[in-house]
Parts: structure tokens; sequence; C-alpha cells
């Protein structure tokens, strides 16, 4: 296949599979809600940059090897689901903030290192990942295909990953749209915390086939 057939394939499977409700979307919008654009927007880095994870290791055909070991996939379903549930849990502790003085200051508080942090490990411990670029790579490679391509597949796979969740963080800093989700304040922490536990724990329990 040629790249640029390669490059329109990519881009159109991946803006799909980017767009789709899941534990990245939910933790994005948790975090530019909770905590502000800039949060929003360094988490949107964080999974952005959690995509390589799994770029490199398909780049390697470690990703056939990893989709195939059902120990493997078990070991990082459960890292993966773990890790959404204690997210979860963190946003139901979440208390009413006294003051917007005190919202304000909640929001400084939060270092973009952590919130580019806490978006690299919810996309790197997904577990379904594997099996989604096993079925995209085997689409676009070749034994022959050279690595540099590869390489520019990854990045282009990234950047769209970032543009959208960027979009997303946009759209929930709309100053009118903020406003009413600042209204409700902790109980968006609270329905967004319910909804990742539930992500986690369907993590753990569904099967990968």
């Amino acid at each position: 296949m040629e790249f640029l057939q390669g490059l329109l394939l990519i881009t159109s499977i991946h803006i799909l599979a980017a767009a789709s409700p899941g534990p990245d979307f939910v933790l994005v919008s948790q975090q530019t809600i909770s905590n502000g654009k800039k949060s929003g927007l360094m988490c949107s880095i964080g999974i952005a940059l959690g995509l390589s994870i799994h770029i490199i290791y398909s780049a390697l055909g470690l990703a056939t090897i990893i989709a195939n070991s059902s120990n493997t996939l078990w070991a990082i379903k459960l890292l993966g689901g773990a890790y959404l549930i204690y997210l979860g849990v963190k946003g139901l502790r979440s208390k009413p903030s006294l003051d917007q003085d005190s919202q304000t200051k909640s929001a400084i508080k939060y270092s973009a290192k952590k919130s580019i942090g806490v978006g690299f490990l919810c996309n790197a411990l997904n577990p379904k990942a594997p099996i989604y670029f096993v079925s995209l790579f085997t689409l676009v490679l070749s034994p022959d295909i050279p690595m540099h391509h590869i390489a520019l597949y990854g990045l282009w796979m990234m950047l769209i990953q970032f543009a959208w969740f960027s979009l997303v963080v946009s759209l929930l800093s709309y100053p009118k749209i903020n406003n009413k989700f600042k209204k409700m304040g902790y109980m968006i922490d609270r329905v967004l915390g319910g909804a990742m536990i539930a992500l986690g724990l369907k993590v753990i329990v569904t099967r990968s086939n």
C-alpha cells in the first residue's frame, strides 16, 4: 500500500476511534470541568503521548503477541481497570467548594505534569489498544515498509488524538457551557467519577475477543 493511501486509511479510522466515547473522553471532560482549560489540554497531551507506547510495540511486532496472550492481556486489563476505578473513586470523593476562590486555588494546584501523567496512564493502560492496533496496522503495514513511514503514521495518529481532545476541551471551556457545569460543581465530578468506575469494571469483566 502506498504511503498516502495508508495515511488516508489511518486518518479515517483513527478519527472515528478517537471520537468514540471512552475513558479518555471521560477523563478529559473531568479534568477540563474541574481544573480548567489548561488542565484539559495537558491531559490531552498525555493521552496523545500514551499512544506512543502502543505505536512503538506495534512497530516492533509485539502487538500481535500481546493481543494473543491471554495472560498479558489479563494483566493489562487489571492494571487499566484498577487505574480507572482509582480515578473514579477520587471523583466520587469530590466535595462542594465553599466559594469560587477555593475552586480557583484547586485548579491552580493541579499541575501540568500531573495532568499529563494522568492522561498518559489512562491511554497507555487501555487493554483494547493492542487489539485495535493489530487490526489497524495489519491493513497498512507490510514487511518492507520503511521505519520512517511507521514513525510518520504514529505521529499523525497522535496529532489526530490531540486535535480531537483539544476540540472537546475548547467546547467544554466555552463560557456559557463551562458556567453551567461549574454551577453543578462537585456533582459533575461525582457523575464522571461514577462513569469512570463503571468503565473500569467493564474493562476488567469484559472478555477480549
